[in-house]
């Protein structure tokens, strides 16, 4: 019984550690994509084109 709940934890810990290391490796490349998005939706809205998608009657 003893050795069944210390590899439910080793498992959880390693299951843990490996989330982590996904999101600390993952986290900058959401930040700089995020930056990048933001800055294209600015330039969209700043850019005001002739193009409507409502008709003009």
């Amino acid at each position: 019984m003893v050795w069944k709940i210390i590899g439910i934890v080793a498992v959880v810990w390693i299951a843990l550690a490996a989330i982590g290391a996904l999101i600390k490796g993952l986290f900058p490349i959401l930040v700089i994509s995020a930056i990048v998005f933001g800055l294209y939706l600015l330039y969209k809205a700043m850019a005001g084109s002739d193009n409507s998608t409502v008709s003009k009657l």
